[in-house]
């Protein structure tokens, strides 16, 4: 048992200035702002002042520490885990870019044996999420592109029903095949999102209707606003946003997605439809944050705080952990802290359905808690209610 004391708790109905956190048996027992008092045993920790905010869940997220997902091994995932817990992070969906479906099969198994035996060490794994292949060649950015092609019933079906551990699938809706891949991958359960796509806004609202409730990476892979010839069209940005019921996520690591055009989404789509994503590469949580070709895959280079095609003709994935999303878009975008925690925890928690379990500091929740300062460095994180050691 722990008694959190002494922190501005970031609470659903808002900040408690002198809050006390108390955890018990791994979730949270109770949330007040008077004394409390504990049996015999008992641990306090003190947070002098420190915000106290519920851990990041990042449903986008490739790699860490040297690692990708796609390595596929218990180790890979464990390690990107707790790398990625020791900068904020308490839930993450390991996700897959385009790549051999062998690949996806084996990380699929990897994914169930680590879910069934969690070593406590680093963030929750929540389930898979498959971004390929089914994507638009036009709009692969740095995804393979010999593993990019429209749905195929027989391979979908095959994934999904061998498995419940995929969560999110992300593709391009304007590819044939597309519209009744969202319908049955929707049906199972799965959160359909728009990615790497060409899609305008007939095409999005057509998407809307077959499933797809979600947009990848907002801003990033897909058209806006163009001319054809003499004429203004709308792209899948516009679409996106006439479609009022599609939540999105934006990479904010100020670099992906500017910090005004991070305000401008917030503003539209507000803190409830909002999801702060990660989609980090090996790259990050490294020490240093060295530029250069990457080592894993040299394709890619670490460039001005970013991961870019090693030609320099593309942005790929960042190199961005929870904390800095949080910090972005409160010191960048101008956005209330509070809000800024919500779309980093308790909007993608509602979106892939386990609020029931965490992303707020509420009684009955799980104790996924961050504690962090007003230059918004990282001073602990808890995962289950147990501290996660450097």
């Amino acid at each position: 048992m722990w008694k959190i004391v002494n922190g501005r708790v970031v609470t659903p109905g808002g900040i408690l200035p002198q809050g006390q956190v108390v955890v018990a048996e791994g979730r949270i027992a109770e949330v007040t702002e008077r004394n409390v008092e504990l049996p015999a045993g008992a641990e306090v920790f003190d947070a002098e002042g420190c915000y106290v905010a519920p851990g990041c869940i990042d449903a986008h997220v490739h790699g860490a520490a040297g690692h990708d997902f796609s390595e596929a091994t218990p180790e890979a995932f464990r390690a990107i885990a707790r790398a990625h817990a020791l900068h904020g992070t308490t839930a993450l969906y390991p996700t897959i870019a385009a790549d051999a479906v062998e690949v996806f099969r084996r990380s699929i198994r990897t994914c169930e044996q680590v879910m069934a035996k969690p070593d406590g060490g680093g963030a929750c794994i929540m389930g898979l999420h498959l971004e390929g292949n089914y994507l638009n060649p036009v709009m692969k950015g740095a995804q393979h592109p010999d593993h990019i092609y429209p749905p195929k019933p027989e391979e979908y079906r095959e994934l999904l029903e061998g498995t419940t551990c995929i969560k999110r699938w992300s593709a391009a809706p304007e590819l044939p095949g597309a519209l009744e891949f969202g319908r049955y991958a929707s049906a199972r359960g799965v959160v359909v999102s728009v990615a790497h796509t060409t899609a305008d806004y007939p095409a999005v609202r057509r998407a809307w209707e077959a499933g797809f409730t979600h947009a990848t990476h907002f801003y990033n892979a897909m058209t806006a606003v163009h001319k054809e010839g003499i004429y203004k069209r709308g792209g899948t940005v516009e679409g996106i946003y006439l479609t009022e019921g599609m939540t999105v996520e934006v990479i904010a690591d100020g670099i992906h997605v500017p910090a005004d055009i991070l305000r401008l989404v917030y503003r539209i789509k507000g803190p409830e439809r909002v999801v702060l994503v990660t989609d980090a590469l090996s790259e990050a949580c490294r020490e240093g944050e060295a530029e250069g070709i990457c080592r894993r895959d040299p394709r890619l280079m670490i460039e001005e705080g970013v991961c870019k095609l090693a030609d320099g003709s593309a942005i790929a994935g960042s190199i961005a952990t929870g904390i800095r999303l949080i910090r972005t878009m409160v010191r960048e975008a101008g956005c209330p802290l509070s809000d800024a925690v919500r779309m980093a925890a308790g909007t993608p928690a509602r979106i892939m359905g386990i609020s029931e379990r965490k992303g707020e500091i509420r009684q009955g929740l799980d104790a996924d808690l961050i504690v962090f300062d007003d230059d918004f460095a990282l001073r602990r994180t808890m995962v289950g209610g147990g501290w996660i050691r450097k």
